[in-house]
């Protein structure tokens, strides 16, 4: 076996790559990142101005120390770097409905994160409908029956501001990146692994692939049968003047009566006077390369009508900007984070199913880890590959 050129190549730069890189590169290993685009982009998964954070994570309790670790990380990553990345201002889930749908298994999501904070001592209230709108009366629409959790350690990140400060520390601490070339094939050759792109071919020890929405392409079986894309759109309405919204006001997710009147979105980011507000939807699948980023005059009217004029006060029709990004969704939505079945040393980062960033920097550390001491301080087992072929996933 010759000497590789690389310890370890990391494909694709967004929110997992990044992350990734720079833990590599913060244990002296010798790191390539390659990412198609120039990181951080509005291409992919890992862009739109803010993402929420919280620590009990509705999805299942495999992701609280993920959660909790990320905002540990960030912190550390501004006083490093004396940039904001976590804007701590609560966050608030909540049923708004009177007949609630059932999220992953859970009777209620908003039950499922009330009681993930109680067996993990995370610092909580439970809201009822009046205490919701007394105290953030922009909500003053809500349903009688809203049952809200409150957490005020969690609020958003900065996602943009995320990979480039880490991406920023990477180099710093001796890594390369590539930006602009895409990585065409994966092979093993000689006991290491072969990376070619566009414009280069280079070996290392091992490869971490976050490549996202183009993992099938590139990854192959079984992937290419696993994941889907599935097209998001995200909207910034103007607010009304003077706003109703309190002046500490958190990120929110309001599950409805189903997937048509479920949203998620974040307090009014100071100087922009809108606020973000977005959905979820997993019934249309998108390709890749011809993924529609336009968001129609339609979409935009459908969303006032029936999202925001039903659960706000304060907001306007008028769309200030919009956005489009992808989730790459697994069958039972959840992550997939192991080694490729066919691929020795190739270990796959994909796909994070639309909740992945909040976890970012965990599991770019976890990965790091696994590298450099052969085991990870945070269990992802619950990720394996291994449950789909054991018929466990959905």
């Amino acid at each position: 076996m010759h000497t590789p050129d690389f310890d370890v190549v990391v494909v694709g730069l967004g929110a997992m790559g990044a992350a990734t890189l720079y833990q590599l590169a913060k244990r002296g290993v010798k790191v390539l990142g390659i990412d198609r685009f120039a990181p951080p982009h509005d291409l992919g998964s890992s862009h739109g101005d803010t993402r929420i954070t919280r620590q009990a994570v509705g999805e299942g309790a495999a992701y609280v120390p993920l959660a909790i670790r990320s905002q540990q990380i960030w912190r550390e990553l501004e006083s490093e770097l004396d940039v904001q990345l976590f804007e701590q201002c609560g966050v608030l889930v909540m049923t708004s409905s009177a007949t609630a749908p059932a999220a992953d298994g859970a009777a209620d999501f908003t039950e499922h994160s009330i009681e993930l904070a109680r067996r993990n001592g995370i610092e909580h209230e439970v809201l009822d409908a009046a205490q919701i709108r007394q105290r953030f009366p922009q909500f003053a629409p809500i349903h009688d029956s809203a049952l809200g959790y409150f957490e005020p350690g969690g609020g958003y990140v900065r996602p943009e501001r995320c990979i480039e400060a880490q991406l920023t520390r990477a180099q710093a601490l001796g890594a390369t990146w590539i930006g602009g070339e895409t990585v065409t094939a994966l092979a093993n050759e000689d006991g290491l692994v072969r990376i070619t792109s566009q414009g280069r071919s280079v070996t290392a020890g091992k490869a971490i692939v976050c490549a996202g929405m183009w993992s099938s392409e590139l990854l192959g079986a079984p992937f290419d049968q696993l994941l889907r894309v599935c097209r998001q759109t995200l909207y910034w309405f103007k607010l009304e003047e003077p706003t109703p919204f309190a002046p500490c006001s958190p990120s929110f997710i309001i599950h409805g009566a189903s997937e048509a009147e479920t949203c998620y979105g974040f307090p009014p980011v100071p100087g922009e006077g809108s606020m973000k507000i977005a959905t979820e939807q997993y019934s249309a699948t998108s390709l890749p390369d011809t993924l529609d980023r336009q968001v129609s005059r339609a979409e935009a009217e459908q969303m006032y009508r029936q999202l925001v004029a039903v659960n706000f006060t304060g907001v306007t029709p008028q769309l200030v900007k919009s956005a489009v990004c992808a989730y790459t969704v697994t069958p039972d939505s959840g992550f997939i984070i192991d080694q490729h079945p066919r691929l020795a040393n190739v270990t796959v980062v994909s796909a994070c199913s639309g909740h992945g960033f909040k976890h970012s920097a965990a599991i770019g550390e976890a990965l790091a880890q696994q590298c450099v001491d052969g085991r990870s301080e945070v269990d992802l087992s619950a990720f394996s590959l291994q449950r789909f072929s054991s018929g466990q996933g959905r």
